[in-house]
């Protein structure tokens, strides 16, 4: 089975704590020599297709390369080998079952270990197909589907198809007995030679390229994404001298390597290693530009980093390190940074505040800040520290509950209307009417007459609609003194 190479995305992480940071080991950017050798061969005979397919599965060729030669030699010796193409491609078939293949087992791409224990998957086993046709003489190429590879050889003027993950799988068109055994097997349907919008044909190259893409996609799905970026660069050099195959099943080389490489990125990422993934960012992203790609990804670096400080309240470092890194974010990103390190500092600022003299500084610094943050931003925390000063006058045991409404009323004033800071006023107003009434009924116990009257007034001065301020008076007047 080949597996789809997956990207993984950039995820801006907002982690707690602060971890001490080691420096990664960055993978090379540079490909294998021998994979741009390849390339530059150009045609290739059984031996080299071999050679590169060993290479492809372990970046070695050792005995199990003679155990493909002597294969090779065994059936080219073979006497009832048939003449004609059609039916030595089905002979070849039934050999590779009958000598080398032994399991279907759905990720085992790797010809090497198809040679050492028989276990193979439609790639390996079409790359051995391939390489053993080329070595009996015949003329084979290999076709693509969606999550699926096989070989066709030809036949006089007739391509035929060739599906080598299944003993019976020589012209599976015409074989009714083969396909309820083949999909139970594989999981795969057949994809018929008609369906040219399923299955696209590739070169030999190519296929064999496509032990190094499930590799990669193995090594991915395991988490490691430093392995997989090498393979991805000798993949891209090995079929630089290729035609790109038209098609969505067989993604373009190099693409597919910048992919890897954006990956390997985003695992330091979700790694909290952010001083490691700008320095990867600068290494590859010299040798593989994508400008839009790359501001997002140093975007999300520098976001995840100014985070963790921020978190941990470490303002200054959080403004010193986008400040250090200013130069490599666009005009737009630097800005919104900018924004959310001011926000902390803000924030920070006004929790600050502990007595009336500290409120103006910061109110003057939160108004220079309108600019910056949004306005929803700038008014929560102008209500944090108006609410907090008025709360200075309000506290306590002998609260200024004049003192508290004349500073919420000037602020309202100033700034316009505030529903927060509106209902404080209206608790403060409450408040003072409360105490207006306990001072006249105070006074009014005592038969302290004229100053129970006199306080009653001036509370109706002010509130002149307050309920229980009513009901005192209408208390003097139906009693009197």
């Amino acid at each position: 089975m080949m597996k789809p190479f997956q990207s993984v995305t950039a995820i801006l992480l907002f982690v707690p704590v602060l971890h001490a940071q080691t420096q990664t080991a960055f993978p090379s950017l540079a490909a294998d020599p021998r994979a741009e050798e390849y390339a530059r061969r150009g045609t290739y005979t059984w031996e080299d297709l071999a050679e590169i397919s060993l290479w492809a599965s372990a970046e070695g060729t050792g005995a199990a390369f003679e155990t493909i030669r002597k294969a090779a030699a065994e059936l080219g010796a073979t006497p009832d080998l048939p003449a004609g193409p059609k039916l030595r491609g089905e002979y070849i078939l039934g050999f590779m079952h009958k000598k080398l293949l032994r399991s279907y087992s759905p990720l085992q791409t790797r010809m090497d270990t198809l040679l050492a224990n028989g276990r193979f998957n439609c790639v390996s086993s079409a790359v051995l197909y391939l390489i053993l046709a080329k070595a009996s003489g015949l003329e084979a190429r290999g076709v693509m589907t969606r999550d699926h590879a096989f070989i066709s050889v030809l036949a006089g003027d007739q391509w035929i198809d060739v599906e080598t993950t299944n003993a019976y799988g020589f012209d599976p068109g015409n074989r009714k007995d083969f396909h309820d055994q083949f999909g139970k097997v594989t999981g795969f349907a057949y994809v018929p030679a008609g369906n040219y919008r399923e299955r696209k044909t590739i070169s030999p190259l190519e296929l064999v390229s496509l032990i190094l893409s499930n590799r990669i996609a193995d090594l991915e799905s395991r988490g490691r994404f430093g392995e997989a970026v090498s393979l991805a660069l000798n993949r891209a050099a090995l079929l630089a001298g290729s035609e790109e195959a038209d098609s969505p099943f067989f993604e373009d080389p190099r693409q597919d390597l910048i992919n890897r490489v954006f990956n390997f990125g985003a695992s330091l990422l979700n790694a909290g290693k952010e001083e490691d993934a700008l320095k990867w960012a600068a290494l590859a992203g010299a040798k593989y530009p994508d400008g839009e790609r790359w501001q997002e990804f140093v975007f999300a670096a520098v976001n995840n980093r100014v985070a963790k400080f921020i978190q941990q309240r470490r303002l200054s470092e959080a403004r010193a390190f986008l400040l250090n890194n200013a130069s490599i974010l666009s005009p737009a990103n630097y800005r919104a940074l900018d924004a959310v390190v001011l926000d902390g500092e803000l924030t920070e600022l006004s929790a600050a505040v502990t007595k009336a003299e500290d409120v103006p500084p910061v109110l003057a610094a939160i108004d220079l800040a309108r600019s910056l943050l949004p306005d929803q931003r700038i008014g929560e925390l102008r209500t944090f520290v108006i609410g907090k000063a008025s709360s200075f006058f309000a506290s306590g045991r002998n609260p200024d509950w004049p003192a508290a409404i004349a500073y919420l009323e000037a602020a309202l004033e100033q700034y316009g209307a505030n529903r927060q800071l509106e209902q404080a006023l209206r608790i403060y107003r409450s408040n003072l009417a409360a105490e207006y009434h306990n001072r006249f009924a105070a006074a009014y116990n005592k038969r302290n007459f004229d100053e129970a009257e006199r306080i009653l007034a001036e509370a109706l001065e002010l509130f002149p609609d307050n309920r229980q301020l009513l009901e005192d008076r209408r208390t003097v007047e139906k009693w009197g003194r």
